[in-house]
């Protein structure tokens, strides 16, 4: 299965933006049949598999305490009983269960683990398993701490301290091959790439690529960014050469004021700006 395009909810409905909604950003993906995206070996890209019933999936709970397990098992079982739930308390007995389970298609993964970083689990497990979708569930929610787990390959960041509903609510979205980003992310990229739209928000348009420089071609590349895609994936699906990828992200990251490809999607989906859909992954 591979990822053909990532549209972004706006009030429910598919748009080529980013829509920061009461429980946080909504970025949906549209799946098509026909292998892993990226394939294998590239780590850096986003890979998860196809919307489908929550019954048939397989989710690992990784997190040290039993109390927090117990908690995540419930509310995975509020969707729907039928849901396979696995239990690590540390790495070890997280590689264990995967090993056991190679079919599992969600890990839950806490930051904070007795017996190694959880960023570098994080890593690991992106690279290890690609096919095995990854989402953070911490007490840990700065915003360094999101962007670094997106950065890393995380599909959805969701805050211990984040009600049962907006749980839920992130859970669905994730299962139905979405991200979750918590919305108090959301304000700084906004202040920082938005800055001459808010202060005239009421007598001038959006901020549009071309008012910051960026080019069709740019955003061509940022459309693939936003879709996970590595520099040698971009580099194939737009027949470029990888330098000239390289200089492509360098000039949209300067554009938006931001440092990295997290931080460029927030910051496009803040300015609402159209996508253009590449072809066929």
């Amino acid at each position: 299965m591979s990822l053909r395009y990532r549209n972004f909810v706006r009030n429910g409905r598919p748009a080529a933006g980013i829509s920061r909604q009461a429980n946080g950003l909504h970025l949906v993906a549209e799946v098509a049949m026909t292998g892993y995206f990226g394939g294998g070996t590239e780590a850096a890209s986003r890979r998860h598999r196809t919307a489908k019933r929550l019954s048939s999936v397989k989710i690992l709970v990784i997190d040290d305490h039993a109390l927090i397990r117990d908690a995540v098992r419930g509310v995975v079982k509020e969707l729907d009983g039928e849901a396979a739930v696995f239990e690590a308390a540390d790495c070890i007995q997280a590689r264990r269960s995967i090993d056991r389970h190679p079919d599992i298609e969600l890990i839950l993964l806490d930051l904070t683990l007795p017996d190694q970083d959880g960023f570098d689990l994080l890593a690991d497990l992106r690279e290890r398993y690609p096919s095995i979708s990854v989402v953070v569930l911490s007490a840990h929610d700065d915003r360094g701490s999101v962007v670094k787990a997106l950065d890393l390959g995380a599909l959805g960041f969701i805050p211990k301290s984040a009600p049962r509903e907006v749980m839920l609510s992130a859970l669905r979205l994730i299962l139905a091959g979405g991200i979750y980003i918590p919305p108090q992310i959301l304000a700084p990229a906004q202040a920082v790439v938005t800055t001459t739209r808010t202060a005239s928000a009421s007598r001038a348009p959006a901020v549009s690529p071309a008012d910051l420089g960026v080019t069709g071609r740019q955003l061509e590349v940022l459309a693939l960014v936003a879709r996970g895609k590595s520099n040698k994936a971009i580099c194939r699906a737009l027949d470029l050469a990888e330098p000239t990828v390289k200089k492509h992200v360098t000039a949209i990251l300067r554009a938006l004021k931001v440092t990295n490809r997290t931080e460029a999607v927030i910051a496009v989906g803040e300015l609402g700006w159209q996508l253009p859909q590449i072809g066929k992954s």
